[in-house]
């Protein structure tokens, strides 16, 4: 006995042929995948907007470090509105690669927040065990969501595939 290709069917449910699941994955973006990018771009330019408010109405010159951080925090506020702009504006399927993009921007921004971090408490003597302690949790957390949305990726780019192959020889069976 050969084994079912997609779990065992269940008695009312017809088998989709590969033709029919290729029209699936080839639908638009859900409604949960737009108000995620909506959230990133309003969070990212509201962010952006605030670091840019307070780093115009500074009274007088800001020292370089203070500078160099306030241009760092908008960067990453505007790379977040950047990609929830990129994924409200997709109209072709994605197949996970708004998490891999997701993920590899929050693992930049957790190790770049994390080292400049560090160098601060071990410039100031204190605070510097915490520091790393704390910046290196966010950071396994975004290598880890980074690594997930790679291997989601690859996993459904591999079934298009096969469903692909299947479409092109006419295979139903599996």
């Amino acid at each position: 006995m050969t084994p079912e290709p997609n779990g065992p069917k269940k008695p009312d449910e017809p088998w989709l042929s590969a033709e029919e699941m290729i029209g699936r994955l080839s639908g638009v973006l859900s409604p949960w995948q737009r108000i995620r990018g909506a959230v990133a771009l309003l969070a990212g330019v509201a962010g952006a907007v605030f670091i840019g408010s307070l780093w115009a109405t500074e009274p007088g010159p800001l020292p370089v470090g203070t500078r160099l951080a306030f241009a760092g925090l908008a960067v990453f506020c505007l790379a977040w509105a950047g990609y929830g702009g990129w994924l409200v504006t997709r109209r072709v399927p994605l197949f996970a690669a708004d998490q891999v993009y997701a993920g590899r921007l929050a693992l930049v921004a957790s190790t770049l927040t994390m080292a400049l971090t560090v160098a601060l408490t071990v410039q100031r003597g204190t605070g510097v065990l915490a520091a790393v302690l704390l910046g290196a949790l966010f950071v396994a957390l975004a290598a880890t969501l980074t690594v997930r949305a790679h291997r989601t990726r690859a996993a459904l780019l591999r079934r298009r595939r096969e469903l692909l192959d299947q479409r092109a020889t006419g295979d139903r069976t599996s």
